[in-house]
């Protein structure tokens, strides 16, 4: 009984330990929702929500989750995103500002930088800041060199290792010392005359240093150091690309495995596995492979990966290149609110769909509905609108109103609903577009806005009117 009452306080101990709080102002969001994401890999950069809150009135907010290790943490409010590094048993007092000083302002969107208050020097963010304006301070002293005299840019690189192995020697954080030999190995990739070859940064850097897959600077060398691996094998060995060629033809993950094993850079077996779901991944667009193949491969490592790691990113990428690519069957949705019928999916399977998600409160609705409206009066014969909006942005009378004149339905959805993940609704305004058969023509679609290219919907929709008119 006693060892049974230990355990317990144990673990009560450890999920006290574990608990994360970030508190802050934000002044330009009072009540706007404030949402924390942890990122489940950095191959797929896919986000899971773990914390959401509302901005006071006098504009502070609370954000409290768990964290048994140090990891990034993305915050977005109302379009706008920043990040901060958490450890475990830390609390954080920041600032999310509406912008950053030196940007220009996006009605869309902007990354912005958290600002800290009272961190603690031994805390992650100070560290991690700290160095990196060190590395920019180096860089934007030597970098002009590398051109004019490479063999003094060699050297200046060699004391600046010198001083930062140095400096650091006493830190216990493997999470820091990591993030400083990796961005260290990123500057080794700036071509210089002294640059080691390929196999030599495989045995220096990644050979006997474990996989960090919660380490951003770590996972950003690996993806750098074997991209475009098909394209590459294709150059360099024959034997072991018509293998791998092979193995994706009989949808064999083992026979890619023991094709990849003759490559020098790819002996240790969690990062050849790793290599190979990001490689499959890469190539499902090259038009080189059977893409039927490549995501029966990807769900079957998803299920049966040797490492779990592994499997979680496997599923991940499955998952990113197959859920909205053109083509695809769209995710089916259930759209539901006050004084309107319930509908999914199957219910607009008469007509092209064209899922319009935005922000009722945002100015640069108003400039889009003028011209959707346009649009529907054109197009609402063959093509069905939809809108959908968060139901907190809908408390003003504004926001109200501007729904209510809208002439197509307008559903109001709780962030719980899983359409906006399914659809990867990260930002507003966004844009899908569904054929009658419930398959996806583009996601994001275009909009009625110009974007860079000068390209609208309206073109889309001629074509799409133009030939459902001519089978009827």
């Amino acid at each position: 009984m006693q060892k049974l009452i230990l355990l317990v306080l144990l673990f009560s101990f450890l999920d006290v330990s574990a608990q994360i709080e970030v508190k802050g102002n934000a002044n330009a969001y009072v009540g706007k929702t404030i949402q924390a994401f942890k990122i489940l890999d950095f191959f797929s950069n896919k986000e899971e929500l773990i914390a959401t809150t509302t901005v006071n009135a006098d504009s502070t907010f609370s954000l409290y989750f768990e964290s048994l290790l140090t990891q990034k943490i993305i915050i977005r409010s109302n379009n706008n995103v920043g990040f901060l590094l958490v450890q475990p048993n830390a609390n954080y007092s920041v600032n999310f500002p509406e912008k950053d000083n030196y940007m220009a302002f996006r009605p869309d969107g902007n990354q912005v930088e958290i600002g800290f208050y009272d961190l603690d020097s031994n805390d992650i963010n100070y560290k991690v800041l700290g160095f990196q304006r060190w590395v920019d301070h180096f860089l934007g002293n030597n970098y002009h060199i590398k051109s004019l005299n490479p063999t003094d840019f060699v050297n200046s690189l060699d004391r600046f290792k010198e001083r930062v192995e140095k400096a650091y020697i006493n830190d216990t954080s493997t999470y820091f010392k990591t993030h400083i030999l990796f961005t260290m190995a990123g500057l080794d990739n700036i071509t210089h005359a002294a640059e080691r070859n390929r196999n030599e940064k495989h045995d220096f850097y990644l050979k006997y240093n474990p996989v960090s897959y919660r380490n951003e600077a770590y996972m950003t060398y690996i993806k750098g150091f074997y991209q475009q691996l098909m394209p590459r094998l294709s150059n360099t060995s024959n034997n072991t690309n018509e293998a791998v060629y092979n193995g994706i033809l009989r949808s064999s993950p083992t026979l890619i495995m023991k094709a990849l094993g003759s490559e020098h850079t790819l002996m240790n077996l969690r990062i050849r596995e790793l290599v190979m779901i990001n490689a499959l991944t890469e190539s499902y667009n090259s038009g080189e492979y059977p893409q039927t193949n490549i995501r029966t491969i990807l769900d079957s490592l998803s299920n049966r990966c040797l490492f779990k790691e592994n499997a979680i990113i496997a599923k991940n990428m499955k998952e990113l290149i197959s859920q909205l690519n053109s083509g695809v069957a769209a995710p089916n949705f259930v759209l539901m609110s006050d004084s309107k019928k319930t509908k999914t999916k199957v219910d607009f399977l008469s007509k092209y769909l064209y899922l319009y998600f935005f922000d009722p409160e945002s100015t640069k609705t108003e400039e889009e509905l003028v011209l959707l409206i346009d649009l529907y009066k054109k197009y609402a014969k063959n093509i069905e609108f939809v809108g959908v909006v968060k139901e907190e942005s809908v408390r003003s009378e504004k926001a109200r109103a501007l729904i209510s004149n809208t002439p197509w339905s307008v559903y109001s959805l709780p962030e719980s609903n899983s359409i906006w993940n399914n659809y990867n609704v990260v930002a507003l305004p966004n844009f899908t577009l569904i054929d009658i058969e419930g398959y996806i023509v583009a996601s994001p679609a275009l909009g009625p806005l110009p974007n860079g290219s000068n390209s609208t919907i309206d073109k889309t929709f001629f074509f799409i009117n133009k030939a459902m008119s001519e089978e009827n």
